[in-house]
């Protein structure tokens, strides 16, 4: 990272970035027409004991994210969150107050049924934290594909403009 004063290093501070965003965006290797492929979906996730972090995402049963994924199911992440203009007219300075989480790792689609549940009320609570558990219409399952991206590396920084 070039900017090591901006890097985030603690696993915890990571996580609670992870949990201000409210969009992931995730980069394909689209192999079939040569160029990257991004995509901003809502998302879930979750950490296990061992640190293992995994992020959810849901869609229609086809589309051309699946074609890809077909290829080639590595993908790279970025989400961002806390943006705010930090502007000194007298100075001519402008810049952006922001907190960011860019990674990789592979995506798998979620065939088991209850797994697929499981992942989608995960899913769904993450947009409902202030309401509580959001009860999702099960009949939705079987029509809708649910991803599940193992995250192997993630790096994290932060831009806050200290006042002058």
């Amino acid at each position: 990272m070039r900017r090591s004063d901006r890097e985030i290093t603690e696993h915890g501070e990571i996580m609670e970035i992870i949990g201000q965003c409210d969009v992931c965006r995730l980069a394909f290797n689209d192999s079939v027409e040569g160029v990257p492929y991004i995509l901003p979906l809502n998302f879930g996730y979750e950490e296990d004991c061992g640190g293992q972090v995994t992020l959810y995402f849901h869609g229609a049963t086809e589309g051309y994210k699946y074609d890809v994924l077909a290829h080639d199911c590595r993908v790279a992440f970025e989400m961002d969150c806390g943006h705010r203009l930090a502007s000194d007219r007298s100075r001519g300075y402008c810049t952006m107050e922001y907190s960011s989480v860019i990674g990789h790792g592979r995506i798998e689609i979620v065939a088991d049924r209850d797994e697929k549940i499981r992942a989608l009320t995960i899913l769904t609570d993450n947009y409902h934290r202030a309401e509580g558990h959001f009860e999702f219409n099960q009949q939705a399952v079987d029509r809708t594909t649910v991803m599940a991206l193992k995250v192997e590396t993630m790096t994290a920084k932060r831009r806050v403009v200290k006042p002058r």
